[in-house]
């Protein structure tokens, strides 16, 4: 019979610098405590050349290229879901060494209590970086154009109303005198940023026709543009790892929240797990596909029959619902490989 004691598990508490290991055997013994570099030769010095272990660490800035590092030298790596490891997050006593021990015994009783998540793989980590750079390019460029709107309405300037894209072009011709002066080096900085954000789209595009031709699936669907099918591509990744399209849904926290207790069953918001900026994409599509802009489709006519008119809630609510079916759709349309049908409906009576 297999020794039970030497079914060893670990638990690695990381830090930016340094990290703490705690290793568990198969009943339960605590056989090893320290401390290790967070870079790969540390890694490589604590777990290079030992028999194969489970290895728990929590999700976090590190943990992709550690339990990328951590596979190639032969262990099995568990990454934890630190949203949901409530004996971690809730602890009245939480430190690094008593963190890495918990880690290491919930990898010895039951995985299914980490909620383990997958990370993506290192390509599509970098793809999504210049996804995640160009939202910080428009944030930080509809951050300026908001102080001068501000600060020119302080002076009794009023701007007029534009697209964040046009700003520079319509604001121009308003700015004289001192709040030219002011607002005029923002003005320039803004056209820089601007021109960089077009760098990103061209980069987008590029990574779609050479790397992800799968997002030329999704951009069939009205409202959805390259931006919000390359990400949805990169976030999911794996479209094999949901058994059902709607489940795509839940993990993109666009399901409402649940807290049954009897005959109470409260009307929640949403979850907003998962990745936040994609659910704001799938929401924008949403609000495009209720537009006068968007041509007929069976999302469109859905929508549009949910919404009562001068109702913000109800159009709030209609807008996120219709981002879960968008999610539905585009995850469906992902796995199928097939041609987009927008009037369904109609389709099936001719």
């Amino acid at each position: 019979m297999e020794n039970d004691s030497a079914k060893l598990v670990a638990g690695i508490d990381l830090g930016d610098s340094w990290s703490h290991i705690a290793v568990v055997d198969g009943v339960g013994e605590l056989v090893r405590e320290g401390r290790l570099k967070t870079t790969v030769a540390g890694l490589a010095g604590e777990l290079g050349g030992r028999d194969r272990m489970r290895v728990i660490v929590e999700a976090g800035t590190h943990s992709p290229w550690v339990a990328r590092t951590i596979t190639e030298l032969g262990h099995e790596v568990v990454v934890a879901n630190p949203r949901r490891v409530e004996l971690i997050a809730r602890s009245i006593k939480k430190r690094d060494e008593s963190d890495a021990e918990t880690l290491a015994r919930l990898g010895r009783m039951d995985v299914a209590l980490l909620h383990p998540i997958v990370h993506r793989s290192r390509e599509a980590q970098e793809a999504l970086a210049v996804i995640r750079a160009r939202r910080e390019l428009v944030e930080a460029r509809t951050g300026l154009v908001n102080h001068v709107r501000g600060a020119s309405k302080a002076l009794g300037v009023r701007l007029p109303a534009c697209d964040t894209r046009y700003f520079v072009r319509q604001s121009r011709p308003h700015l004289e005198g001192g709040l030219g002066r002011a607002h005029g080096p923002l003005l320039e900085l803004m056209t820089v940023v601007e021109q960089k954000v077009q760098g990103y789209d061209r980069e987008i595009e590029r990574l779609i026709g050479e790397s992800y031709p799968a997002a030329r699936l999704l951009q069939q669907v009205p409202g959805v543009g390259p931006l919000t099918a390359l990400t949805f591509i990169l976030v999911i990744d794996d479209p094999s790892r949901f058994r059902r399209s709607r489940d795509v849904a839940a993990y993109l926290g666009l399901v409402p929240r649940r807290r049954q207790s009897g005959e109470r069953d409260p009307q929640l918001g949403i979850t907003k797990s998962g990745d936040s900026y994609l659910r704001s994409l799938l929401v924008e599509s949403a609000n495009y596909i209720l537009s006068s802009r968007c041509k007929e489709t069976d999302l469109k006519r859905w929508g549009v029959a949910h919404l009562r008119e001068g109702d913000a809630n109800t159009r709030r609510r209609v807008k996120v619902a219709l981002a879960r079916k968008l999610a539905v759709l585009l995850h469906s349309l992902w796995v199928a490989g097939s041609v987009y049908q927008p009037c369904r409906q109609e389709a099936a009576i001719a």
